[in-house]
């Protein structure tokens, strides 16, 4: 039975390897931080969510050892039969104090937290209004749930319906979705906080004005957020001056908070305990692990004592851009840490993507290449991600770096 299918896969991933799409793993060597070690060489890291430098931090690597050695390694159970320890309601108080949300309830990962957070919540009596470039943890979790589906251009707040000259299909603004939606039940619009290819942000204070125009609640994965964007680190949330107006908050601890795992939703009180009671991945899947919990404790504890690595973060992110913007890339504008490198105006822009890479990592700079279906077709690119642990002399070799490869391959001047 299985040659078959067998012959199918190896065509298939040849034709990834042909078309340059094929997803290469590169092995690190050493922990991770602004310098890794791969194939034996020491580089520069410029592609982790290791947003605040957290994922290696001393004080996090000792909570977590405190914690194993109070605590255990793992508990064997899901959280309702005996898999809560007094721990596991600290982080969910202290998530919520940092978030400012009513309560919190944990997961081994936001990919989790967003396959959870629908099914329960929204029948077929009710809809869901999603952005076309959420997460695909968001598109799996509506895809889980029997609600009415509507989805609005990204970042489309308005009443218009468009034709988009690719594809001829309509584009749809976000209040235009929420009209048609009107005879259900219960509105939902669900938006990532940051969409993490284009680093952009979702319009939350317009989001709010609409769903309470149109009674809608209002989620946002704020996964590429919690711990340094808005002036304390709060989130997009914060960011943008609507704390306490959003209903539902999923995020990560496995990039900024750590970057181990674990996730969370957070939010209405109501809400929270419903899930408690229906959320499938909470009720069925293991609880999170105890050295996960007292590492991220301890990031949270960090974080509220200082904003220092958020604005040190924020300094590295204004300098690289204006370098890269200086030196002719083509960059998506913004002032999240997350600087994508555009070749789309290149016909064979895989290829040219790919090779950049390649040759960023023998110049000392890893970086990686994405490319469809991570990203849409002819819209490749190098994801930059700035963290609070490069200092100024890794960004300048950075920039050298992609100087020097951009010349050669006669993306610059």
């Amino acid at each position: 039975m299985y040659g078959k299918i067998k012959d199918f896969l190896a065509q298939e991933l040849k034709k990834l390897e042909e078309q340059k799409l094929y997803k290469h793993e590169r092995i690190i060597e050493s922990p991770q931080g602004p310098e890794i070690i791969v194939r034996g060489k020491k580089v520069l890291n410029f592609c982790a969510n290791n947003y605040l430098g957290l994922s290696s931090h001393p004080e996090l690597i000792k909570a977590a050892h405190e914690a194993i050695d109070n605590r255990g390694f793992g508990l064997s159970s899901v959280r309702f039969i005996c898999g809560t320890q007094d721990i596991h309601k600290e982080l969910e108080r202290r998530v919520s104090e940092f978030l400012g949300t009513e309560d919190t309830i944990l997961f081994s990962s936001c990919f989790d937290a967003n396959g959870a957070v629908f099914e329960p919540l929204m029948t077929e009596e009710d809809a869901i209004i999603t952005d076309a470039l959420n997460h695909a943890s968001i598109i799996d979790g509506i895809r889980l749930s029997k609600a009415q589906r509507w989805i609005y251009a990204h970042n489309n707040m308005s009443d218009e319906v468009t034709i988009d000259p690719a594809t001829g299909k309509e584009l749809k603004g976000l209040e235009r979705c929420l009209k048609e939606a009107q005879s259900c039940r219960f509105r939902l619009i669900a938006t990532d906080g940051v969409f993490s290819m284009d680093g952009d942000i979702a319009n939350l204070p317009k989001i709010v004005e609409l769903a309470e125009k149109y009674d809608a609640l209002v989620m946002i994965d704020d996964s590429h957020a919690t711990g340094f964007m808005g002036k304390t680190g709060r989130g997009t949330h914060e960011y943008h001056n609507v704390m306490g107006k959003i209903d539902i908050i999923t995020t990560t601890f496995g990039k900024a908070l750590g970057g181990a795992s674990g996730g969370c939703i957070s939010g209405r009180k109501e809400i929270i305990d419903w899930m408690r009671n229906k959320a499938r991945p909470y009720l069925f899947s293991n609880t999170l692990a105890p050295s996960v919990v007292g590492a991220t404790l301890k990031a949270l504890e960090l974080l509220t004592e200082s904003t220092y690595l958020r604005d040190k973060l924020e300094a590295n992110t204004k300098m690289f851009r204006k370098m890269m913007t200086e030196a002719g890339f083509d960059i998506i504008p913004g002032d999240h840490p997350i600087v994508p490198i555009m070749f789309s105006k290149y016909p064979n822009s895989s290829e040219i993507a790919v090779e950049f890479a390649n040759r960023m990592l023998d110049e000392g700079i890893y970086v990686i290449a994405f490319s469809y279906p991570v990203v849409p077709r002819g819209k490749d690119r190098i994801r930059v991600q700035l963290s609070a642990a490069h200092e100024t002399h890794h960004i300048e070799k950075a920039v050298e770096a992609f100087v020097k490869v951009g010349k050669e391959l006669k993306i610059i001047n």
